[in-house]
């Protein structure tokens, strides 16, 4: 089995949000509708504080709330496949927002318009294809629900290419934000190989998930600076 989780390292991100920026080129993220987030805090006693960055996107759980929620509004709009990326059919939501609502880490926003670029604009990333020809998460539409998906379209493209294995190593096959990261605070890989660099840095590190309390098996770990929030 494969299963693809994400490491974010506190101690190593420095808030530059490169990773937030490689987002919104790739999947074309509207301004009230981000899927990648930077959170940011103070731990500590003045004067020995410091800043904490936190870059916050879709956690993939293993028991996604969101799933539940829009299950039984009978949506059925949230799947999980079989990597455990939480995906949203656009032409199945609703909505209703309830997504939102339950997520304990307010991952989904409903987007209310869909993004256009300004006149003699660029077009980056996935509106840089044709609308009938992009992959289904970057066929927006307004008032759906939207986030992070672990770059599906890679995942996908590395199914089909027949490497699976390269995932997280190959940049064709990797999420973009886990790609421009300048000092190596995120990875992306298949925690079931024990051999895998990520499951390794998750052991060395004593990455932990947020939230646990809530029984959602958060995908994304965090290797967590001292007197930051879990």
């Amino acid at each position: 089995m494969t299963k693809l989780v994400r490491l974010i390292d506190q101690k190593r991100c420095m808030g530059c949000r490169a990773c937030l920026a490689a987002c919104a080129t790739e999947n074309h993220f509207t301004p009230e509708a981000p899927w990648n987030v930077m959170v940011e805090y103070e731990v500590g006693t003045y004067p020995q504080v410091k800043k904490v960055y936190n870059p916050m996107g879709c956690m993939h759980c293993e028991q996604p709330s969101c799933k539940a929620a829009c299950d039984s509004v009978g949506a059925k709009a949230i799947s999980k496949n079989a990597f455990g990326v939480v995906l949203i059919d656009y032409d199945k939501c609703i909505g209703c927002g309830y997504c939102a609502a339950v997520c304990p880490y307010g991952v989904p926003q409903l987007n209310k318009q869909v993004a256009q670029l300004a006149p003699g604009k660029e077009k980056l990333g996935a509106e840089g294809i044709d609308y009938a020809d992009r992959h289904p998460t970057h066929r927006k539409k307004a008032n759906v629900a939207e986030k992070c998906t672990f770059c599906a379209h890679k995942l996908e493209q590395a199914v089909a290419d027949g490497k699976v294995d390269r995932i997280g190593k190959d940049q064709a096959y990797t999420p973009s934000c886990d790609l421009v990261c300048p000092v190596q605070a995120r990875m992306f890989g298949d925690m079931d190989d024990p051999n895998s660099e990520i499951s390794k840095r998750i052991k060395a590190t004593g990455a932990k998930q947020l939230k646990t309390k809530f029984g959602t098996g958060p995908q994304v770990y965090y290797v967590l600076e001292e007197g930051a929030k879990s």
